[in-house]
């Protein structure tokens, strides 16, 4: 599966099945840019196991508000439509995989 771009008209759509890895990001933000291809090699290691989805804040103040996102970048790891858990910043790759591996 490759890293889906959401909006806030498909955000609860595409996050409501499965274990799904949910970056709130805006495109002026550093860190955001470092983690982008982090992001990128867990997606092709383990499509397996977890959905990676990206959403634009600037774009989509609505659902960055719903969930209560203040910093970016912030990862939510939803399962089944529900948060399970959250990091905000910069995470380093091993960070990341033991996370999406705990709720796997």
């Amino acid at each position: 599966m490759a890293i889906v771009n959401v909006t806030d008209q498909n955000f609860t759509e595409e996050t409501s099945e499965g274990l799904v890895l949910a970056d709130f990001w805006a495109p002026w933000c550093g860190p955001c840019k470092m983690i982008a291809p982090v992001l990128e090699e867990i997606d092709g290691e383990m499509e397996d196991k977890v959905q990676i989805v990206k959403l634009d804040v600037d774009e989509n103040q609505e659902t960055a508000g719903k969930y209560g996102v203040m910093s970016i970048p912030t990862l939510l790891l939803i399962k089944d439509g529900n948060v399970v858990d959250q990091v905000i910043g910069f995470q380093p790759k091993e960070a990341l995989v033991d996370l999406i591996n705990k709720h796997a």
